[in-house]
């Protein structure tokens, strides 16, 4: 009998493993995989040039639903592990299906920090994680103008050089005075803010946010010293 191997997560580090046990035990699982997205497996480091219109998210699929038939594999998209019972070694998604299991796997990955300040719940505020929240930018880039990202890290940029190919005027806001301050020094964060700024993104440094503005959908930003600026996005 074969063992049964419950994946919770549709991402890269839990279908990775299960490839790597298919080329050492081909044999050895039965497999189950629960992703709370409705895809396959995808490559979520590409999202960036999705958004930028480099690529399709036809071009970052990793592993497509053909790959899970081939290893025999049970995949359930779009749901969601709602409980794990460990006495009974049984999962049950948000949609009722319960799957026994002898190993557990837990690969659920990360959510993206939304500063709890007022108006955060609002559409049109949106973190910068999966396929979805590409698709909301993109159908925002083509209804809006103004766009504000909150953070001038990696990610922050990546998504704010997409919003501005996509035709969105955009506004970087960064808490420090330097952008990229883990990964860069002062004189290099300069270098690249002039460069950023050349192709045409705007920056607010040093600049805390303290409100999110709109009533049925975001219509801009208020920082602690009292400046707002528009946003759509």
């Amino acid at each position: 009998m074969k063992e049964k191997l419950v994946c919770i997560g549709n991402g890269m580090a839990g279908i990775r493993t299960l490839e790597e046990l298919l080329q050492l035990a081909p044999d050895k699982y039965d497999i189950t995989v629960f992703g709370a997205e409705p895809y396959g497996n995808y490559n979520r480091i590409l999202l960036s040039p999705v958004l930028a219109g480099e690529k399709t998210v036809n071009d970052i699929m990793l592993n497509e639903e053909q790959w899970y038939q081939d290893n025999n594999i049970t995949l359930y998209k779009g749901h969601s592990i709602a409980s794990i019972d460990r006495r009974k070694r049984q999962v049950q998604s948000d949609k009722g299906i319960i799957v026994n299991y002898d190993r557990l796997l837990l690969a659920t990955g990360s959510n993206p920090f939304i500063i709890p300040l007022p108006g955060h719940t609002l559409p049109g505020v949106v973190g910068f994680r999966d396929i979805q929240d590409v698709y909301t930018m993109l159908k925002a880039a083509k209804q809006g103008q103004q766009a504000v990202v909150i953070g001038g890290g990696l990610l922050g940029l990546e998504a704010a050089n997409g919003l501005l190919k996509q035709g969105m005027e955009v506004t970087v806001v960064h808490l420090l005075d330097s952008l990229m301050e883990q990964q860069l020094d002062q004189a290099a964060a300069a270098l690249l803010k002039s460069s950023l700024e050349k192709r045409g993104l705007s920056f607010l440094m040093q600049a805390e946010t303290s409100e999110i503005l709109g009533e049925n959908h975001v219509t801009g930003v208020r920082f602690k010293d009292g400046l707002k600026i528009p946003a759509d996005l």
